[in-house]
């Protein structure tokens, strides 16, 4: 067993002051939550409004789920595109997908109005299949995407692949095929398993250390409209008509809107002027699952990279919504003890679901059931240098909170409109809570946002 250490974590200010809510407080909206969705969500309601802000935090800054992830940014939902149209329509689906591209542009937003250099990275991501199932299953996005005037995403499948002569004939033209070395070459392994690729854009951000630079921003630029407190726990919301009160132990917190930016698991309550439904209806927006990564350190000598793989067979099938369970993996320069020339790989993939009465435990060590699959993964398919014994320098596991529609919740609450919610990870969740923050920062501006699959339903 190891002990749940994040690289990101490992990157943080750790002699950076906290301060805790001691007395009774109000604002004109409490964000509670302050990882890459509260913090986002700050960022934007002070920017696009005149409204005072505080951010409550049970924890510390960017030490849950935002501290505890892939650090890997993509534009796709866990569930399959072709999927959301078919239960939203075509039109509302291609809608989402251009709002979750859009945070690409907000991210450049922030980093250049907060005037930020910390690393980022971005270039062409790439997706690599095994089955024939899986690529036919991709391949129908594909259709989908054109279907809703989205950009067709680079399909190429190994003209040795036993199915390449089957493919249906709907698929003509969203696909070509090469030899199976160009195809492993994108995927850089040599594990001829793999017989097509899929290429679109993706990126490496340390989004704990984005949070952290943000609130830095966000103290200077607006100290009288802006507060942090953490370790500060909600315990209960109390909702009324056209406000609310947060009981926050030992202080109150009153405010005209909350907005919850939480992965759902926190242990509060909800209380409406008409009954309890909103509690009920929270508590079964998100559910958890419990994500495993490692990483290991290489000398510098690659370029940054995402790849998802999709191996054969069914690994660990923890995720209802991931009819493919994959592992993912970044490559991204990394200073760790001084030296600066080293690459971290890292590499997530199995999950276990948590039910919303188990608590998650952020301290537990590291099963090493978990990290001998990713293992066997990095073994088989990246770094297959045989008789080489791979030191893995960070293993973590972090609470992902997964609506049961696959998509984030962004919007006001319709039983009381005093609550808004950006929530909902979903495994993918740096650019869906940028995205979620600008359109909560248009709402609390008085702007009527148009239709989504985003919003809170009845």
């Amino acid at each position: 067993m190891k002990k749940n250490r994040s690289p990101w974590i490992h990157q943080l200010n750790h002699d950076r002051e906290h301060v805790a809510l001691k007395e009774d407080a109000s604002s004109d909206v409490v964000v509670v939550g302050a990882g890459i969705a509260g913090i986002s969500t700050a960022f934007f309601i002070l920017r696009n409004t005149d409204k005072a802000v505080i951010v409550a935090e049970k924890g510390k800054l960017a030490h849950g789920a935002t501290g505890h992830n892939a650090g890997q940014i993509a534009s796709y939902f866990e569930r399959p595109f072709s999927e959301l149209c078919e239960e939203f329509g075509i039109e509302l689906a291609g809608a989402a997908q251009r709002d979750v591209e859009s945070a690409w542009q907000l991210i450049d937003l922030m980093f250049t109005e907060a005037g930020l250099t910390i690393p980022l990275a971005r270039f062409m991501g790439q997706a690599g299949f095994t089955t024939y199932d899986q690529i036919v299953r991709h391949l129908k996005d594909n259709v989908y995407r054109k279907k809703a005037g989205l950009r067709i995403e680079e399909f190429r499948i190994a003209d040795s692949a036993p199915f390449a002569g089957s493919i249906p004939k709907e698929y003509e033209g969203f696909y070509t095929l090469v030899p199976q070395s160009e195809v492993l070459d994108l995927l850089q392994t040599d594990n001829r398993a793999y017989v097509a690729s899929l290429s679109f854009q993706k990126g490496c951000l340390n989004s704990a250390l984005f949070c952290q630079e943000i609130f830095q921003y966000l103290r200077k630029a607006y100290p009288d409209r802006f507060s942090l407190y953490e370790h500060t726990p909600i315990s209960k919301i109390a909702l009324h008509k056209g406000g609310a009160i947060l009981d926050a132990g030992k202080a109150t917190i009153s405010a005209k809107k909350v907005v919850l930016c939480t992965n759902g698991f926190e242990g509060f309550t909800i209380i409406n002027e008409g009954g309890l439904a909103v509690d009920a209806k929270f508590h079964h927006y998100v559910r958890g699952m419990v994500g495993y990564m490692s990483a290991y350190l290489e000398p510098m000598n690659k370029p940054p990279a995402a790849i998802s793989y999709f191996p054969p067979g069914n690994f660990n099938a923890g995720d209802p919504f991931a009819e493919d369970p994959y592992f993912y993996l970044t490559r991204r320069p990394f200073d760790f003890m001084g030296n600066d020339h080293m690459n971290l790989i890292s590499v997530g993939g199995p999950e276990l679901s948590l039910s919303d009465r188990d608590a998650y435990d952020g301290d537990l060590e590291y099963p090493d059931a978990e990290k001998d699959k990713i293992n066997a993964f990095v073994r088989s398919t990246y770094d297959t240098a045989p008789n080489k014994e791979i030191d893995y320098q960070f293993t973590w596991h972090g609470l992902m909170g997964y609506t049961p529609s696959g998509v984030r919740v962004v919007g006001e609450e319709p039983k009381n409109r005093s609550l808004v919610y950006n929530l909902g990870c979903n495994g993918v969740g740096i650019l869906p809570s940028i995205y979620g923050a600008k359109r909560i920062s248009d709402i609390l501006a008085g702007k009527k946002p148009d239709r989504s699959i985003f919003d809170p339903r009845e």
